[in-house]
């Protein structure tokens, strides 16, 4: 019996010294949460709320931990103040290069060609929270808009888009209507362009941005207008979205990270060279957490963009080459992919 006593006395010590150490780790997680997301320190909370309230349907994220006076304190302090100007076209010159001395490794990077042929570049991009893919397309007459074949109903995976326009490359554009964060990609926000006709219009009060598109003399133009200004202006194929990041050169004022939050991202731009630019990053994976609009900023810029423009992020960043997906994409769809209604498409005619 004494044995026996003493055989429960060592068992029950051992049970206690585990309930104490589950408490204390309890403890410990709670007070680093509480710490994290309360305490001193701004760069956790400006990331979480403003990664949070740019999503489609996780806003819930920021408001469930954070008062909406705190969310609007943190969104005004993470903000962007866009170039108030339209693209200069007369500074776009389209150049044939021979040489061999480049300005940096960036420069290098795009115009090494495997072959003086190619249409194209594939460009793994790196940074301290990200991963992702640059496309440098050499001729910009081979770009075009290409929408879901059901507008005003519902969209279209990048995938199929791109099987029925023969493109060899397809990239995701402009943003949609998605009041319930669940639509399924019908009604692109704002005016849509194409072959110089306008194909969809819808203004939503809440949509930002401006005209992102290329016009007949295949040069990329942003500039807030009315469509018919667009018109006006030549534009052959564009949407709107945003926000700018570089107009003639100069950079976007950003404040904190934007306001945008890390998050996938998608981006266009163009060099002065004519050269142009399709960028899609990574995001909500271990191994990538996204960008903000300073990181988009900095890659365009270090590309040698002289006008960019951030695009539809989050879960519809999507890029696809020879019908292959080349990013990962977290919709959650079949693929990771989602219905959509705009995408820029690259095609040999």
């Amino acid at each position: 019996m004494k044995i026996q006593k003493k055989k429960n006395k060592h068992s029950w010590s051992k049970k206690r010294k585990i309930i104490a150490l589950v408490c204390s780790l309890i403890i410990i997680l709670d007070s680093s949460f509480l710490l994290l997301f309360y305490g001193p320190w701004d760069n956790f909370r400006n990331f979480w709320i403003t990664s949070a309230m740019t999503t489609m349907n996780h806003q819930y994220l920021a408001t469930i931990f954070y008062s909406q006076k705190t969310i609007d304190k943190v969104l005004k302090n993470n903000s962007i103040l866009e170039i108030n100007e339209i693209t200069n076209p007369n500074q776009i010159k389209f150049k044939k290069y021979s040489t061999t001395i480049y300005k940096n490794k960036y420069e290098k990077e795009i115009l090494t060609k495997n072959d003086p042929n190619d249409l194209y570049k594939l460009i793994e991009i790196k940074g301290d929270t990200y991963q992702g893919f640059l496309v440098a397309i050499y001729d910009p007459s081979k770009i075009f808009i290409a929408t879901t074949n059901y507008l005003g109903k519902r969209g279209e995976s990048i995938l199929t888009v791109a099987k029925r326009e023969n493109a060899i490359i397809a990239m995701n554009a402009g943003g949609f209507y998605d009041p319930d964060w669940n639509s399924n990609g019908a009604l692109p926000h704002g005016t849509v362009i194409k072959n110089g006709q306008v194909i969809s219009d819808f203004q939503d009060a809440n949509m930002g941005g401006g005209f992102i598109g290329f016009t007949t003399e295949n040069k990329l133009i942003l500039g807030k207008m009315s469509k018919e200004e667009a018109l006006k202006i030549g534009y052959r194929d564009a949407i709107e979205f945003g926000p700018y990041l570089i107009v003639n050169g100069k950079r976007s004022f950003i404040k904190g990270n934007g306001g945008w939050g890390i998050a996938p991202r998608t981006a266009i731009g163009q060099r002065q060279d004519g050269i142009v630019l399709f960028l899609v990053i990574n995001g909500r994976l271990a191994t990538s957490l996204g960008a903000d609009m300073v990181d988009l900023t900095d890659i365009m810029e270090n590309y040698g963009a002289y006008n960019a423009a951030n695009l539809d992020g989050g879960s519809s960043s999507e890029l696809i080459i020879n019908n292959e997906i080349i990013n990962t994409p977290v919709a959650g769809g079949e693929n990771g992919l989602r219905n959509m209604s705009t995408f820029w498409i690259v095609k040999q005619l």
